[in-house]
């Protein structure tokens, strides 16, 4: 299938390992340009270096740290100084760290919000008057099933990341027009790293074996394994695509079925 990618410019955020990495990994494989960033310069070095090596597409490591707008300005400045436009912006973030409400402080809710929303608000806030001139642009949204079916203790996550949600169907309706489309990808339990810390975390807790605690998450799996990153990443590779021009302000979870909800 022709996804109408080639040569298209896409910026991925936290792409130096994880869902960004593969993300990153396929638009490449469609020969498309891309930025990708992260805060660790190493990794993301790194990261570069493989995905051109395995595809042959050109990739823009830049180190950034999406907590501050002028890194953000930054980003965006040097993608259009190297492709001269940018189509495609995939807002994709690490998570907060595990916690219980009673346990956070004003210091732990405001982290979150400048890691998660914020960063997403002003990486739209940069690109956004691009594609408007352009009269194209997708952007996709990664999030969490944790947004649809909340999970223990991850209120920062679980109460932040429905921010985007809202956020996702507000400038879908805005930005229409333009030829914009704009929706949100809520991954369920995938096999990251940051998934295995997770259940370390709960494992120090609850004295048993993390690798319990991940049979146990795949037991409220209908699919009964942990999700790949390839296969979180094959529908944002879709949506950034001429396929899904019709397709705006959906808000869609890849989990094996572990989200309940009809809605």
């Amino acid at each position: 299938m022709n996804l109408g990618l080639k040569n298209k410019v896409a910026i991925i955020t936290g792409a130096s390992k994880g869902i960004g990495k593969a993300i990153a990994t396929n638009f490449a494989e469609e020969k498309a340009k891309i930025t990708i960033c992260s805060r660790n310069i190493n990794n993301l070095k790194k990261t570069a270096e493989t995905i051109e090596e395995k595809t042959g597409a050109i990739i823009l490591p830049i180190q950034t740290n999406l907590e501050k707008h002028e890194d953000i300005q930054k980003m965006v400045d040097e993608t259009l100084k190297k492709f001269g436009r940018i189509d495609i912006l995939i807002n994709n973030t690490g998570g907060p760290p595990p916690i219980k409400f009673i346990d956070t402080t004003e210091k732990y809710w405001q982290k979150a919000v400048n890691q998660l929303l914020m960063s997403t608000i002003n990486c739209c806030y940069e690109v956004i008057p691009i594609m408007k001139k352009q009269g194209w642009g997708r952007i996709i949204n990664m999030t969490s099933i944790a947004a649809k079916q909340p999970i223990d203790n991850l209120i920062l996550s679980n109460s932040i990341r429905s921010g985007i949600h809202g956020l996702t169907k507000t400038l879908s309706n805005e930005l229409a027009e333009y030829g914009i489309t704009v929706n949100a990808v809520c991954p369920g339990y995938t096999l990251t790293e940051r998934v295995i810390d997770l259940a370390k975390a709960n494992a120090l807790t609850s004295g048993k074996k993390y690798k319990d605690i991940i049979k146990k998450w795949e037991e409220q799996i209908p699919i009964g394994r942990l999700g790949t990153t390839d296969e979180i990443a094959n529908l944002v590779l879709f949506y950034a695509s001429e396929k899904a021009s019709y397709i705006t302000g959906n808000i869609t979870q890849v989990d094996g079925g572990y989200n309940k909800s009809i809605i």
